[in-house]
């Protein structure tokens, strides 16, 4: 491994080595750090690198603007700044040995004076090795706090005791899930055992770096092993409450322990059908689908559950969840009018659809609707092979269905076959509410029938406008 992450930085050296040549110049050293050490050690290396130095902000500058053509303070406050060149990215931040109040997040920023008392007050060990790089391209591993062995093992363990860790900054808490997610590692016993006495103490962290940890988790390698951590910890009773309330609630098919657990699989299965990379609206959809069965759960005489409406409570919760975490106002409108719609499918293959139907299916997805049949793919979790094939049928149906509709008609935006100028023109009327009402109705003529000309569309809305209340005889 280490030979691995050795060979992985040495590839770097035309960008690295004159680098570090004029740090030491400066009288100061350079050390690869944090994650990307870890990183290549795993054989991952990005191509963002991190890096720590004894020099101050102002001479990191002056020694970047140098080396690099485009500079920049990413916290400069924090001691931090950044620079691109050929087509790679550096951050390089001054030692640190920042002092916490345990009620806030935000340290007292003080620089350090040596790479051990830096490396000791970061988040995990694994992200605490570090690689001193030298102008003649050589290069070493310095790793006091044994986080070389975590990697190996696959652990997160914090370098000191995970209370004053997570008491310093309670992000930490869900950047383990994060990890859990993203590397696959596993919290020692004594950092689970922290967590679970500290969760309330995600409350002291906005709601925006919540959400990008957040994001990062959802969008890892295996999310619901990091969510899991999150629900066995309490965290997710913090941050996503709707997910831990699912525990409770036995799904109707009684196929799962619960629909928590029915939850994670829809998600698997979901990613399973990823195409184009992690797909952060389709993962929330599936991991929130059925958060609305937990408030509609009715059991009837014979003992069997019912969720009936669960997708319109489920949307409803989930708006005002991401609304809570600040996610943009279209992500937060694509997975909630996707948690609205996934059971719309169900219906379709006890009786064949309408045309009718299938086009009023395709105008309430829009543009969500690739995502609406993974989700109604992946939400069948079922064991009964029978049951399994009967739905993948189904589903296979619909989407040739669709296919054939859209060969003759555009399904993708289904409109009038009049405007509104000329509904003007033909009912004599000016612009207002009656404009609306009659676009309205042609639109619902257009989803029930299909495209009609010019003729028959003038006509149906003469004969509706002759019919409303105040029009002519």
């Amino acid at each position: 491994m280490l030979a691995r992450a050795d060979q992985a930085i040495a590839a770097e050296s035309a960008l690295l080595t004159p680098l570090a040549a004029a740090f030491e110049a400066a009288g100061a050293e350079l050390h690869l750090v944090g994650g990307s050490v870890r990183d290549a050690l795993l054989g991952r290396l990005g191509h963002d690198l991190d890096f720590t130095t004894g020099a101050r902000p102002a001479t990191v500058r002056a020694i970047l603007e140098d080396w690099a053509p485009t500079v920049w303070d990413t916290g400069i406050e924090f001691g931090t700044l950044s620079a691109a060149k050929d087509g790679r990215q550096v951050e390089i931040t001054t030692y640190r040995a920042d002092v916490y109040d345990q009620v806030s997040r935000n340290p007292e920023v003080t620089f350090g004076e040596d790479l051990a008392g830096d490396l000791v007050r970061r988040d995990f060990r694994c992200n605490a090795i570090a690689v001193r790089l030298r102008g003649d391209g050589t290069r070493e591993f310095v790793d006091p706090l044994g986080g070389f062995a975590d990697v190996v093992d696959g652990v997160l363990d914090t370098p000191g005791a995970p209370e004053v860790s997570f008491g310093d900054d309670p992000l930490r808490m869900l950047r383990a899930c994060r990890f859990t997610s993203q590397l696959g590692f596993r919290v020692a016993d004594r950092v689970r055992a922290a967590m679970r006495a500290m969760a309330g103490e995600i409350r002291r962290i906005t709601a925006e770096r919540v959400q990008a940890e957040l994001d990062k988790l959802i969008l890892g390698a295996d999310p619901a092993a990091g969510i899991d951590l999150m629900v066995d910890t309490g965290l997710a009773g913090h941050v996503l409450p709707e997910i831990p309330a699912m525990l409770m609630t036995v799904d109707e098919h009684r196929q799962h322990k619960d629909v928590y657990r029915h939850s994670l699989q829809v998600l698997r299965q979901a990613i399973a059908q990823e195409e184009n990379g992690p797909d952060l609206v389709l993962r929330l959809a599936a991991l929130l689908h059925d958060c609305g069965k937990p408030d509609t759960r009715a059991f009837r005489a014979d003992g069997s559950v019912t969720f009936h409406h669960h997708e319109v409570v489920g949307a409803k919760l989930v708006r005002r969840r991401l609304r809570a975490l600040k996610y943009p106002k279209r992500t937060v409108e694509e997975v909630s009018r996707l948690v609205y719609l996934h059971m719309r499918f169900h219906g379709y293959g006890e009786g064949r659809w309408t045309d009718s139907a299938v086009r009023r299916y395709v105008t309430d997805a829009g543009d969500q609707l690739d995502r609406l049949n993974m989700i109604v793919r992946a939400d069948c979790t079922t064991r009964n092979r029978r049951k399994a094939a009967r739905l993948a049928r189904a589903c296979d149906d619909l989407e040739e269905r669709i296919a054939a509709l859209a060969e003759q008609e555009d399904l993708a935006r289904v409109r009038p076959d009049l405007d509104g100028n000329e509904i003007m023109a033909l009912l004599g009327i000016p612009a207002g509410p009656e404009v609306g009402a009659a676009w309205r109705h042609l639109k619902e003529l257009r989803l029930d029938r299909g495209p009609m000309d010019r003729a028959e569309a003038e006509a149906e809305l003469l004969r509706w406008w002759r019919g409303r209340a105040g029009g002519p005889a």
